[in-house]
């Protein structure tokens, strides 16, 4: 599926604004020169720009320009955790086993599907993290093919899915649902415990503005994880 030429502008800007390398403050380039650096119309920059101020990145100042949005003193920030990284960093050697991977659409009968892509497609991966070759958790994971249409392509046998997503889709906002569950049967098997063993469950949902990317369900074998959350102001 290929991206629109707006999606990528706004992913470009995206991209620079979150990683830092654009700070709170700095000046884009004009709708002119975006329309001559991407070859495009300025319909096209204008769709970019809209999606980036809708998500709250940038502010467009009429007869003054646009430029880099300052953060809000009040938000806060709860870090998506990069999995494979955090077993790296225990000292541990990281493998992801891709269970199962399939394109369909949402369940209209399933509201979170549908509130995740809308009318558009679902790219479902299953699969198993493992640290030291010993499963750690079993993932169920949605993205939507809609708002990262390039995910279709990567293959992601042997790649943990949420770094992937984590180096390529910068996200603006996530919401997490962490609890205490008796792993059922499909969990269990996964895991290589016995159904109702208990696990930690995280559930995340992230999104770029308006657009939902991925919805996740992490089944933490409960001896073998613990969560470390750190919130304060978030950065500029």
């Amino acid at each position: 599926m290929k991206q629109p030429l707006h999606d990528r502008i706004r992913s470009d800007y995206e991209a620079r604004i979150l990683s830092g390398a654009l700070l709170p403050g700095a000046r884009l380039p004009t709708e002119l020169e975006l329309m001559r650096d991407y070859a495009c119309s300025r319909m096209t920059v204008n769709k970019a720009l809209s999606a980036l101020t809708a998500a709250g990145l940038i502010d467009r100042r009429k007869r003054a320009g646009t430029f880099v949005a300052r953060p809000r003193v009040h938000s806060m920030v709860l870090d998506v955790p990069d999995l494979e990284q955090e077993v790296a960093q225990r000292g541990q050697r990281y493998r992801y086993d891709l269970l199962r991977r399939e394109v369909r659409m949402p369940d209209p009968g399933t509201a979170e599907e549908t509130l995740l892509a809308g009318a558009g497609p679902l790219l479902v991966l299953d699969g198993v993290h493992h640290a030291d070759d010993v499963p750690l958790a079993s993932e169920q994971r949605l993205i939507s093919l809609s708002a990262v249409p390039e995910t279709e392509g990567v293959d992601f046998a042997g790649a943990s899915p949420g770094a992937w997503l984590l180096k390529h889709v910068p996200w603006t906002q996530a919401e997490t649902r962490i609890a205490a569950v008796g792993a059922d049967r499909a969990v269990a098997a996964g895991l290589n415990l016995l159904p109702g063993s208990p696990c930690l469950l995280i559930e995340r949902r992230t999104w770029r503005g308006d657009d939902g990317i991925t919805l996740v369900r992490q089944h933490f074998v409960g001896s073998a994880y613990d969560l470390i959350a750190t919130f304060g102001p978030a950065k500029g």
